[in-house]
């Protein structure tokens, strides 16, 4: 025995695809729409989904009350039985904490990790952030790379640092582009699973980069499994097949500033969500881009037969 202690071994984290859930409102109050809600978390159990993210960017966790995000949490683990990985949106510890706690009392075990956001540059203080948060909470995290959204820009490097520091973090959401050379680096220095986001834009190029798999929205999510399983199964020709006949349609929801209104109407028009607001200060869905949506919808119905 040398004295020094070893490092704990990390909990194993899944790779797949782990659907990032949309919240539905309703009316111009836009209240959370619950029938809605459990409808999509539903589809994507019977779909295959690996897990669900719940309380993400994409699920405008931002612009929710916290009995709202409680709200969403028991109906999603009321109507599925898919893992859950938990958005925090706090970027400072103490309210991070305070809302992971708030989902531990909803959700209970059926959370396998919260998504903590790289809060600084500076790996130091990345570092002691999510120190703080597993003292506090015990609980494990994805640790989420997302300029976009945080307005932090950490170096590949850095957030290399971070992981290998923290054994509790266990698994990375790598989505600052250019995400392929991001997902290289990453997995060729750490031992844990790094997914893709951004609506599997670079899918077939991050699981050439080692990739787990998706951890995303997108309005045809079947055609996310089946690229990530026949990658798996099959390798590149297969997954690229998977996923070419939704291409246009993944293009076409990405669209900047209105990706978020774009895909909740692609949700509606497949009837898995009654309603397509977003919440104020989000873009509303423009009406000049249906006709578009619509052809891209049908490809993808042609390719994804089932529900349409």
């Amino acid at each position: 025995m040398t004295g020094q202690q070893s490092m704990p071994a990390r909990r194993t984290f899944t790779p797949g695809v782990w659907g990032v859930l949309a919240t539905p409102f309703q009316g111009s109050t836009f209240d959370v729409d619950v029938d809605s809600l459990a409808m999509l978390a539903e589809h994507y159990e019977a779909i295959g989904a690996t897990g669900l993210t719940v309380l993400g960017v994409f699920g405008e966790a931002a612009a929710l009350s916290a009995p709202e995000r409680e709200l969403v949490l028991e109906i999603v683990t009321e109507t599925t039985t898919l893992p859950l990985v938990v958005g925090i949106s706090a970027l400072a510890t103490q309210p991070a904490i305070e809302e992971i706690r708030a989902a531990q009392a909803a959700a209970g075990d059926r959370i396998a990790a919260v998504m903590v956001q790289a809060n600084s540059p500076n790996p130091r203080v990345v570092t002691h952030h999510l120190q703080a948060i597993h003292e506090a909470t015990g609980a494990f995290i994805v640790l989420q790379d997302y300029p976009m959204a945080s307005g932090v820009a950490i170096p590949t490097p850095a957030l290399i640092s971070v992981v290998s520091a923290c054994a509790f973090v266990i698994a990375v959401k790598a989505e600052a582009p250019p995400t392929p050379v991001a997902i290289a680096a990453l997995t060729a220095a750490l031992d844990v699973p790094v997914f893709g986001g951004l609506g599997g834009q670079g899918l077939l190029d991050e699981l050439v980069s080692g990739a787990a798999g998706a951890m995303t929205g997108f309005s045809y999510p079947e055609a996310l499994i089946a690229c990530v399983n026949a990658w798996t199964s099959s390798g590149y020709e297969a997954a690229r097949d998977a996923l070419l006949p939704v291409l246009p349609l993944i293009n076409f929801e990405q669209q900047a500033r209105i990706a978020l209104a774009l895909r909740k109407e692609c949700f509606r028009q497949r009837g898995l969500i009654k309603e397509s607001g977003a919440r104020p200060p989000a873009a509303d869905y423009p009406e000049s881009l249906r006709d578009a949506m619509l052809i891209h919808l049908r490809e993808a119905a042609a390719a994804y037969p089932g529900r349409n």
